[in-house]
């Protein structure tokens, strides 16, 4: 369950990216991190399933390295529930007896697969086509429309609806709801929510999201839909129908 955050400055070919690694043997966790920190990518790091999932959420990440073979949620489940709310690049990471599950990958919507063992240009190689192949840009919005519950999200048209009805919100507002839907509940933090609200800003003011949150929440309260909660300190989280009036 434990996680970090390590890395260089830009690198040469995709430029620096927030790269997730997900691998239950620690020495590749550690052999993965130095090389595409060789190359100047920042890395999060997770061993098991549910910490991948966890670090997605919090951590925003450009690319995905994700290991199929895991105890617990395996590898396959991973890319499968990131399926439902994102586009980002994921390159599934196989050993050579992972036939089926890298064909199940790969279906689920796996962008490519590197073998065990590889080799240090291999992997960034495929780092490089991966990114230059989502012309949306990593971290782009899902194609397919998003539900919970009774509110749903149009990332095509930036439309919102409750039970069918529409929720007029701003683009801003919109980008905030799908990273708090994205989040499967879990609590986003500021900085998260700051970087999908604000993408082209480099120092997003933490004041912006207060007033962008608080209409946020009436427009969805009054919608009857589930609306942002503030945990004090850390981020927001969406509650469900039922306590949106906490």
């Amino acid at each position: 369950m434990s996680a970090a955050v390590t890395g260089m400055g830009d690198g040469p070919g995709t430029g620096a990216l927030r790269i997730l690694v997900v691998d239950d043997e620690p020495a590749m966790v550690g052999a993965i991190t130095a090389l595409v920190g060789s190359a100047g990518h920042r890395v999060i790091t997770a061993y098991d399933g549910e910490a991948a999932l966890e670090r997605f959420a919090a951590e925003a990440p450009d690319l995905v390295l994700l290991d199929l073979a895991m105890p617990g949620i395996d590898g396959v489940e991973v890319l499968r529930r990131i399926r439902r709310t994102s586009r980002i690049p994921v390159i599934v990471l196989t050993g050579e007896t992972d036939e089926l599950a890298k064909v199940e990958a790969l279906d689920i919507g796996a962008d490519d697969y590197v073998t065990k063992p590889f080799g240090r240009q291999e992997l960034l190689a495929r780092i490089r086509a991966v990114i230059r192949r989502g012309e949306g840009g990593p971290g782009s919005l899902p194609e397919a429309p998003i539900r919970v519950g009774t509110l749903e999200l149009d990332p095509g048209l930036y439309r919102a609806t409750v039970d069918g009805r529409p929720v007029v919100l701003t683009k801003t507002e919109f980008l905030l709801l799908a990273t708090l839907v994205a989040a499967g509940g879990r609590v986003v933090p500021h900085a998260r929510l700051l970087a999908t609200g604000w993408p082209g800003v480099v120092d997003p003011d933490p004041q912006w999201l207060k007033p962008h949150l608080a209409r946020l929440r009436a427009k969805l309260i009054e919608a009857g839909g589930p609306a942002p909660l503030s945990v004090r300190g850390v981020g927001y989280r969406l509650a469900d129908e039922a306590s949106a009036e906490e």
